[in-house]
């Protein structure tokens, strides 16, 4: 799809989606691979150039993962960092050793060759490391471009070969020239022109979504999210009237929502849209259940068989087109095959049955969600859902920490939206990730006037993030806090008592189930 690629050899670094986030800043196409990718499959992506991550494990231990030695024969650039510096060094016939001192955070880097990677920078300026593992013999045809106090070998090259290698992250913001280290390596090492953006990713998506749908229908569950709504757009504008998009009510949605979603995709955009009520289904399913995973496999199942029953009403379908992010196609696949600790089912409802056997239609797959949020404001999407904060599959049942009831539901639509009223009101809801209120299983007393109250009590939940994995509350203003404690205890009956959660991810969760 791209003529210009960069290919990341992602062996476990927490900052290998950075890295590929820095390169499309630079706009350059970059996309992360497992380590262990055959040197015969990458070939025959025709990168530019490798990248190769850092990671957790030590390239001295017998089983640290190793990519595919004939990486090394493509002739194409490759750039090694942290871990990648070190499994390049070993695999090339250098020397890697342990060691107790380890350099973690901030360091001065000296450069010694100031061409190529390092062109245009100062001659010292601050890095940032976290590595125990540090090379002490050069493979043949090395050179050292950079050092600090503690690492004789910072950053080497093979300019012959035109391989690089770097002992601490450029990708993040504490490197202070990181970026221009990145730059210099896409440009004046792999030969890259920068021309991959937004626009020219709308323009050759509609092309291939033609291509492959072409007079076939194609059915998208939309849920007024930015995902599912760009999705839906770009769909829209390939093949039209073929795509039917199907609007789910499950109940748990937020005050007027599916109003504002019908009026916005069905009056504003023209979209061929189907309106489902099925509220009192997904209620029956629900009822007298409190347990979050159970609540979590309910609306899942229930969603899936209301969306089957829906799109076996479209005579000819042949796709299913989702609006499935980067991220998520990336956490599919462990790099090292470790498996991961499950925390809690991921909030939004999963695919389809095998028997439907649609075609997947993933438009946006290759994005990361800062990137979407691009790509609507380049369609023209109202503010309303280029910047709609995230809202979990299964709705307000996962913040009612409770038995889902509609009454429930319609105290805690008042309380939340007369919050995000406020948040609005204040000029923060842009910069906050995620602004929510949680109603929980207690009660508390109170006083009203002269009389004694015995009601619920909500929690406030506000944090700011860049992705979601990591998180930190919000240090909203006292004047701001009291004014939204008032609106909702004044305003919303059967509330006497709000909270407020300052508690970051981790430990916490974002979402309290």
């Amino acid at each position: 799809m791209n003529k210009e690629i960069i290919l990341i050899l992602d062996f476990g670094s927490q900052y290998t989606q950075l890295i590929a986030r820095r390169i499309r800043e630079n706009k350059v196409f970059s996309k992360i691979i497992p380590f262990n990718t055959p040197a015969k499959e990458i070939a025959q992506l025709s990168p530019n150039g490798l990248i190769l991550s850092g990671g957790p494990a030590s390239s001295i231990h017998k089983k640290a993962p190793q990519p595919d030695r004939d990486i090394f024969k493509l002739g194409i650039p490759i750039l090694g960092i942290c871990y990648g510096m070190q499994i390049m060094t070993k695999m090339l016939g250098g020397r890697v050793r342990h060691t107790k001192e380890r350099e973690y955070g901030k360091a001065e880097l000296f450069i010694d060759d100031n061409r190529d990677l390092f062109s245009n920078l100062p001659g010292n300026f601050t890095c940032w490391a976290s590595h125990a593992d540090f090379v002490t013999k050069l493979p043949q045809g090395f050179h050292v471009a950079a050092h600090t106090l503690n690492s004789p070998f910072s950053a080497i090259s093979n300019k012959k070969k035109r391989f690089y290698a770097v002992q601490f992250h450029p990708e993040v913001t504490h490197t202070e020239k990181g970026n221009q280290i990145l730059s210099n390596f896409l440009f004046r090492i792999c030969s890259c022109c920068g021309h991959w953006t937004m626009h020219s990713f709308i323009k050759e998506t509609i092309q291939n979504i033609k291509k492959t749908i072409g007079e076939n229908k194609v059915v998208l569950g939309l849920s007024g999210g930015v995902d599912s709504a760009v999705a839906a757009l770009l769909v829209h504008k390939a093949v039209r009237r073929n795509l039917r998009c199907i609007f789910i009510d499950n109940g748990l949605l937020r005050k007027d929502e599916p109003q504002q979603i019908k009026k916005v995709f069905r009056n504003l955009y023209h979209l061929n849209l189907s309106y489902v009520n099925a509220s009192r289904r997904f209620l029956s399913k629900l009822k007298g259940v409190v347990e979050p995973e159970d609540k979590r496999k309910i609306i899942g199942q229930e969603f899936v068989k209301v969306f089957e029953e829906e799109a076996a009403k479209v005579k000819g379908v042949k796709f299913l087109a989702q609006g499935t992010l980067y991220p998520d196609v990336i956490e599919s696949i462990s790099p090292t095959g470790a498996p991961s600790s499950k925390i809690k089912s991921h909030h939004n409802v999963g695919g389809l049955p095998e028997h439907m056997k649609l075609k997947l239609i993933e438009p946006l797959r290759d994005l990361f969600k800062d990137e979407v949020r691009l790509i609507a404001k380049e369609m023209n999407l109202p503010e309303s859902i280029v910047y709609r904060q995230p809202f979990p599959g299964p709705g307000l049942a996962i913040r009612i920490i409770d038995a889902v009831t509609e009454k429930n539901l319609n105290l805690l639509r008042e309380v939340d939206s007369r919050l995000i009223e406020e948040i609005r009101n204040a000029g923060l809801y842009n910069e906050i990730w995620q602004s929510f209120a949680i109603l929980l299983p207690i009660k508390s007393v109170g006083v009203m006037g002269d009389e004694r109250t015995y009601e619920n009590v909500v929690a406030i939940r506000c944090v700011t993030s860049s992705d979601g994995m990591t998180a930190d509350w919000v240090k909203l203003p006292y004047e701001l806090l009291e004014k939204i404690a008032n609106r909702i205890i004044n305003e919303v009956k059967g509330i006497n008592r709000v909270v407020y959660d300052i508690t970051s991810k981790p430990p916490a969760t974002i979402e309290w189930e």
